[in-house]
């Protein structure tokens, strides 16, 4: 599989209301007009960016995780976005990934935003992951992740097979710092050889932080492919495995790249 399309669902939440917010997201899904491989939602997309964990954390494969796996599904593409999730004991910002196969696989976020507390409220994510859909490889990130480049870096094998093709980030980013996320995201995808791609709510959550989408996808030179503005939409983007396979053969940056281990 050469090419994969991505459909980035840019949309404001209702505040710590799961059943208002998967409702609205199952129409929207519906009324799409093209066919997506993956569908990717924002941070905490099912109540806002809270730290009500005590009343709204969730276990896995309870009603997000079933609501995820049942539009996979039923619209043959992946789900991705993340939630509320309790899970032995512990609360995470859990990024899932719902394939129209039934797997249900998860990132927890690892760079949880002290600013808001949310390191108070939830714990972080051990390691990184990759998955792997329809010939690509992969990496999930969660919002505060995008400023933390080592954790982000995209590594290469002696053969010069590297970590991933693809990068994304899932966020509840505020609107007085976009200009960081607007910035940060060309340069993950210029420094790591790869597709990235950034999801940002819209609206104003229960706390009165504002957000103003901007998300948009990048490709390996930091080419803007597609962006969202300031409005609600689903943004299309189609990437193209043959250009990015040409071009890191044409500038293979990634073999001066410096060897490291992250713990």
């Amino acid at each position: 599989m050469e090419n994969l399309r991505l459909a980035l669902f840019q949309f404001d939440l209702y505040w710590e209301d799961a059943a208002a917010n998967l409702a609205r997201f199952e129409e929207e899904l519906w009324a799409m007009e093209a066919q997506a491989d993956i569908i990717i939602l924002p941070e905490m997309f099912t109540t806002g960016f809270s730290m009500n964990t005590l009343r709204l954390a969730e276990p896995m494969n309870l009603h997000s995780s079933k609501w995820m796996l049942q539009m996979a599904a039923q619209m043959g593409s992946v789900i991705t976005g993340s939630v509320m999730i309790k899970d032995g004991g512990k609360y995470f910002n859990r990024l899932l990934w719902a394939t129209p196969d039934g797997q249900l696989l998860h990132y927890d976020k690892r760079h949880l935003f002290r600013m808001a507390e949310e390191d108070h409220h939830y714990d972080m994510g051990q390691s990184n992951q990759v998955f792997e859909y329809k010939g690509w490889k992969i990496r999930p990130q969660v919002c505060y992740d995008l400023r933390f480049p080592v954790w982000s870096r995209n590594r290469a094998s002696g053969g010069g097979e590297m970590d991933y093709d693809l990068i994304f980030y899932v966020a509840s980013w505020p609107a007085p710092r976009v200009s960081a996320w607007d910035i940060l995201l060309q340069a993950r995808a210029v420094e790591n050889l790869a597709y990235c791609i950034g999801v940002n709510r819209i609206g104003e959550d229960g706390n009165g932080v504002t957000y103003s989408g901007h998300s948009a996808a990048y490709d390996f030179k930091g080419k803007c492919l597609n962006s969202g503005g300031e409005k609600e939409r689903v943004i299309l983007v189609d990437l193209d495995k043959a250009a990015l396979k040409a071009y890191r053969e044409k500038f293979p940056a990634w073999k001066d790249a410096d060897r490291f281990e992250v713990k």
